[in-house]
């Protein structure tokens, strides 16, 4: 049987009023009397009903919709950015439509149609790894609906921008194994076309050049499936473990290829912290869990989505179109475990270590 939600009509029959009637009790309007408003009301809530989303959006010429693209919903990272995004929506009377990418550049131009098509409001974007042409934004934007992009960014278009400080986390993860005394440090990244990756790599490269040490390319990897595709970063570690020069550490720049890179060295026998160092970017909130625990680069997620959709909906309440576009930069943390721990000399039973 198919659901028929009740209607201003179906009360107005039930209790013999009219439906303009009805609907002028429903608004609280002046002109009705207070028995009546109540009647209605209370006939109202014994029926479950709700004004209809879609007869109410016509008439305000607004949905109350947002529109909302993340990379991938299972991800801990963007799941906490919907908690944000949906707690601010909530608390100003807006609703949320969720939709994944999974990285996939054509997903995210049908998924574009897809919102346009819905009338939403305004749209919250974290672009995919494989988008190189802008176009499907770009036209949304002329046609006036607000965007604002996050974590994922692209610096060549317009609008607002809320993002953590990639820098910066790429460089205290590099700072700290070199402080641990790594001195050959694998990145392992995702699509280069990513500005996450290239300031995350920046950020790494800062710190070898504070320790007076080059950027050696050979020691660099991209994985562009961001982890999805486990073979794809065995295969990266595995160019990184053949040769003579082995890494000492791993820096990893997303959650997903810090998990991926730790089952690596599981299945390549590489003992971590023994063998090989790990750090890497993680939103997880169980690493310590992890056996040895994880040092991680952590993001201030919730904050994230809580400021991304602060600044959407005060765009598509602004009353007059938004030039001015904000960018704001959110600090990251760094959290010490076991799997980037400094390596202890064993010395010889008659040998004495230096005082």
């Amino acid at each position: 049987m198919r659901f028929e939600a009740a209607t201003i009509k179906d009360i107005a029959r039930s209790l013999g009023f009219s439906p303009s009637t009805v609907s002028r009790a429903l608004r609280n309007c002046n002109d009705i009397s207070e028995t009546t408003k109540q009647l209605v009301l209370d006939y109202a809530n014994k029926i479950n009903y709700t004004p209809n989303p879609i007869a109410v959006s016509l008439k305000a010429k607004r949905s109350r919709s947002i529109g909302v693209i993340v990379h991938e919903i299972a991800s801990s990272f963007f799941s906490q950015i919907i908690n944000g995004i949906e707690s601010v929506a909530r608390e100003n009377g807006y609703n949320i439509i969720i939709t994944q990418s999974l990285g996939s550049y054509e997903n995210e131009m049908s998924i574009t149609r897809m919102l346009a098509s819905r009338s939403i409001d305004g749209c919250l974007i974290s672009v995919a790894p494989e988008t190189a042409d802008l176009c499907h934004f770009t036209n949304l934007q002329e046609r006036g609906l607000p965007i604002v992009f996050f974590d994922r960014i692209v610096e060549d278009l317009p609008g607002h921008k809320v993002l953590i400080d990639n820098k910066l986390g790429g460089y205290k993860g590099a700072h700290h194994l070199l402080k641990n005394q790594c001195r050959r440090i694998a990145f392992i990244g995702d699509s280069p076309l990513q500005y996450i990756t290239a300031m995350r790599l920046e950020g790494y490269k800062k710190a070898l050049e504070e320790h007076h040490m080059a950027p050696d390319e050979s020691l660099i990897k991209f994985c562009p499936h961001d982890g999805a595709d486990y073979y794809e970063v065995e295969a990266a570690m595995q160019e990184l473990f053949d040769g003579d020069h082995k890494p000492d550490a791993i820096f990893t720049s997303t959650d997903k290829l810090t998990i991926a890179a730790m089952r690596c060295c599981r299945d390549m026998k590489l003992n971590i912290p023994g063998t090989v160092a790990l750090a890497g970017f993680s939103n997880m909130e169980n690493t310590d869990l992890f056996c040895p625990s994880l040092t991680v680069i952590r993001q201030p997620a919730i904050q994230m989505g809580r400021v991304s959709a602060r600044l959407l909906i005060k765009s598509i309440e602004s009353k007059r179109p938004v030039a001015d576009y904000e960018r704001q930069l959110l600090p990251v943390e760094l959290r010490i475990g076991e799997s980037s721990k400094a390596r202890v000399t064993v010395l010889p039973s008659d040998v004495l270590p230096l005082r």
